[in-house]
């Protein structure tokens, strides 16, 4: 199912007034289009699931704002969606009320890279770089309390993630002076929430470069010799802008890099201070998992585990680095490590988080769910996705979170019968915007058995 309506910029403007306003004069005719059953025919069969999707708070290959993003999964008839930014929850709100004005099953996550003690000297996810995994707290219900330690751990997220750019960024500029960029006027007006990412520093050092080289041919000379391409090469990368954005990624921040330096336990937050924060605020914490190829996820069964004592109750897979593989032999070595990693997780009880990430062209905007490397997985896939959007709907109107002291009470250990619960909240019809003030007008514990009697019987109760 898609949907072919002519979108306006404005869906994508920094201006959150213009971009909803957008969002709403487009909705309406998308639900005009649709037939009354359209929920009942927009199926995980048909559809799929994205729960990993990156906006412009972060970085989107699209340039895609939380509102344009939700959009975009109606339109491409997905069953259930997740925004997923690193360090920030600036499109909490936004993306909620976008699916609840579109109809679309949400959930919210956030992404970081944080510093795991026990793995110091191990390479997990992050490459090149021991010790360092990237980790995200998933279905938050909503923003922490302004003030709150929460909020304030939030806040430090973002301003760590900012001095760690501006590090980059100077140690960059001091070896290539010829184009240096200002942090403050190259960097940050690309990012609406102030939280730019190495993606935007790529951009806006590439930008500076052809401004600087105006002709083609000086430009093709300049990045050849720092990139070691002949000029054959270099006409082909210069053609292609995701692969440029690649190669200066690698030669300026990544591991070996101009601007590199090697992270240590200072440089990001302790595994276990954010699980931590992510707790306080009635989330998920969530492992990842990058291809099974790194020395750290060469027994991925351990590593959950070391997670899970933690407090971490669920994991996060990009299905397309392990399938769409041109090369045949590696493509089968990488399925059968999805498969080790899926059985880990099923050994654990953990709902399975699957998306595209969108914050590179290329990426598909959903994976099939019934092609022949995934088709098996299907029914984790969906259930991770449905467990997500329960925990989102039953953490927000009833403070009623995974892994919260309530539910431990309630399931008394047994994650199955937890599994189930959440899982069928998420199955739920998306609720309208009507809908989410009557829950909230419940209190929380009305709100909690109106869910739950909804759940049992397999539709809302309105």
């Amino acid at each position: 199912m898609h949907h072919d309506l002519l979108i306006p910029e404005a869906i994508d403007s920094f201006d959150f007034k213009e971009r909803f306003a957008a969002l709403e004069n487009i909705a309406g005719l998308l639900a005009a289009s649709m037939p009354e059953n359209a929920d009942d025919i927009i199926n995980p069969a048909a559809g799929g699931v994205n729960m990993h999707i990156h906006s412009f708070y972060s970085y989107n290959s699209m340039g895609y704002s939380p509102s344009h993003v939700a959009l975009a999964c109606r339109q491409h008839g997905l069953y259930a969606a997740a925004l997923c930014d690193f360090d920030v929850l600036d499109g909490l709100e936004e993306f909620l009320a976008a699916g609840q004005m579109l109809g679309l099953r949400t959930a919210v996550h956030l992404e970081t890279r944080a510093f795991l003690k026990e793995y110091v000297q191990v390479e997990i996810n992050s490459p090149g770089e021991p010790g360092v995994t990237y980790i995200m707290g998933a279905g938050f219900g909503s923003l922490p309390p302004d003030g709150s330690n929460a909020m304030k751990t939030l806040n430090l997220f973002r301003q760590q993630a900012n001095l760690r750019n501006r590090a980059l960024v100077g140690r960059i500029n001091g070896r290539l002076p010829e184009i240096s960029i200002d942090y403050n006027a190259d960097v940050m007006p690309l990012s609406p929430g102030g939280c730019p990412t190495e993606r935007h520093i790529v951009q806006a050092y590439r930008a500076k470069a052809q401004a600087v080289f105006t002709k083609l041919e000086q430009l093709s000379v300049y990045w050849s010799k720092l990139l070691n391409k002949n000029a054959g090469e270099m006409t082909a990368l210069l053609a292609d802008p995701p692969a440029m954005d690649d190669k200066i990624r690698s030669l300026l921040a990544k591991n070996g890099g101009i601007g590199y330096v090697r992270p240590d336990d200072k440089t990001f937050p302790a595994v276990d201070d954010f699980i931590d924060w992510v707790l306080s605020c009635e989330a998920i914490p969530m492992a990842t998992w990058l291809d099974g190829a790194s020395a750290g996820e060469g027994d991925m069964l351990k590593m959950l585990e070391c997670l899970q004592a933690k407090g971490a109750g669920a994991l996060n897979i990009i299905p397309d680095r392990n399938h769409n593989i041109k090369s045949e032999n590696e493509r089968r070595l990488k399925i059968r490590k999805l498969d080790d990693v899926i059985v880990a997780a099923r050994k654990l009880h953990f709902p399975i988080n699957i998306g595209t990430e969108m914050n590179k062209k290329g990426q598909p905007f959903v994976d099939d769910p019934g092609c022949g490397a995934l088709a098996r997985y299907q029914s984790d896939f969906l259930r991770g996705a449905n467990i997500m959007v329960g925990q989102t709907v039953l953490s927000r109107y009833a403070g009623f979170s995974y892994c919260g002291k309530p539910a431990a009470d309630e399931f008394n250990g047994d994650v199955n019968r937890k599994n189930v619960f959440f899982e069928s909240a998420g199955k739920l019809p998306p609720i309208s915007a009507e809908e989410s003030l009557r829950l909230k007008q419940m209190g929380l514990e009305n709100a909690f058995h109106f869910i739950a009697d909804s759940a049992a019987g397999g539709k809302w109760r309105f």
